[in-house]
């Protein structure tokens, strides 16, 4: 079973995906994204490698005959794919070289480019689950690149909000944002060039950081050389610094939201952003998505943006060092 059912409550499509339910466990001691493997070339830098068990597909199933006047299906198509970040099974993003690093930036921009070519398509959605809280069961270093034949709910919101925004001031919400957090600067953790990481005033994670690019711009295939470059460093810093908090590997869901792909001129009034979301509130306590946050979408930050924000500074401060160190050793 694989398809679409249409949600009338919140107006939003939900995959229905029961074949993902059968993918195996891997053996402890064989990894499919390892060269030698057999699945992916003996020799790759990163790498695009079509999910085994996709909930989107360009040549769906028919839905299960469910359907009536009131419940809606529709096939699901779409594309899942996998990137894989490097060759070596236990390196992790803040431990990749910026060069190494860039070359992911320019397989996602190519990857979101080879999307945009299929019409059907109307949002890329590039992202990486990281940590056994959040789920993840392979821990080889890759992300995720969903084709949504439909603009999801959150990103419709957004959208929505962003063009309702230009509409009323003749500017870029994302902007004025932006620019409100640069002149507080209290929430800002750090930047480089083109990219600013900071500690949203909304904030639904206690270290919930997001990166903005300087300029206006929607999507990262639209990026320069040296943006790419700044983008690759600044990735680097950002899961450092997460790292860096308490001096453990930092789960977080990293979800890069890029302009919506034919579905429209979007360029006035959206802007490319990346969010984190770490599922931690502290050393050893997590933050659950309870009652009000799952059923009621009324979430509740814990902890003090502001207060965060210098944590999360001081532990930028420590990744720096660390690799300053780490550099002058080698």
């Amino acid at each position: 079973m694989a398809e679409l059912r249409w949600h009338p409550f919140i107006r939003d499509w939900v995959m229905i995906a029961s074949s993902r339910q059968n993918r195996p466990q891997m053996p402890k001691d064989w990894c499919p994204f390892c060269p030698g493997s057999g699945k992916v070339p003996d020799h790759y830098d990163v790498l695009k490698y079509d999910n085994d068990f996709p909930a989107l597909s360009q040549t769906p199933p028919e839905p299960d005959d469910v359907a009536t006047d009131f419940f809606k299906v529709r096939p699901a198509y779409g594309k899942c794919e996998v990137i894989l970040y490097s060759p070596e099974h236990t390196i992790t993003l803040p431990e990749l070289p910026v060069p190494h690093i860039r070359k992911l930036v320019d397989l996602w921009a190519e990857r979101y480019d080879a999307l945009r070519r299929d019409e059907k398509i109307k949002y890329v959605f590039i992202f990486e689950n990281r940590g056994d809280v959040v789920g993840v069961t392979m821990p080889h270093p890759h992300g995720q690149i969903y084709g949504y034949s439909v603009i999801p709910k959150k990103l419709r919101l957004e959208l929505e909000a962003s063009e309702a925004y230009y509409n009323e001031n003749d500017r870029c919400l994302f902007c004025d944002s932006l620019k409100a957090e640069q002149d507080f600067q209290k929430r800002v953790i750090f930047q480089n060039d083109h990219f600013v990481c900071l500690l949203p005033f909304y904030t639904e994670y206690p270290y919930g950081v997001y990166v903005y690019s300087k300029r206006h711009i929607g999507a990262i295939a639209d990026f320069t050389g040296e943006e790419r470059d700044a983008l690759a460093a600044m990735l680097k810093e950002t899961t450092g610094t997460l790292d860096s908090l308490f001096g453990y590997k930092f789960p977080y869901m990293m979800c890069m939201h890029n302009a919506p792909v034919n579905s429209g001129n979007t360029s006035a009034y959206y802007h490319f952003h990346i969010e984190f979301f770490p599922p931690m509130r502290s050393e050893k306590k997590q933050k659950f998505n309870a009652s009000s946050e799952t059923g009621a979408w009324a979430h509740c930050n814990p902890t003090c943006p502001e207060e965060k924000a210098e944590e999360l500074r001081q532990a930028h401060a420590r990744f720096l060092a660390s690799a300053a160190g780490q550099a002058d050793n080698h």
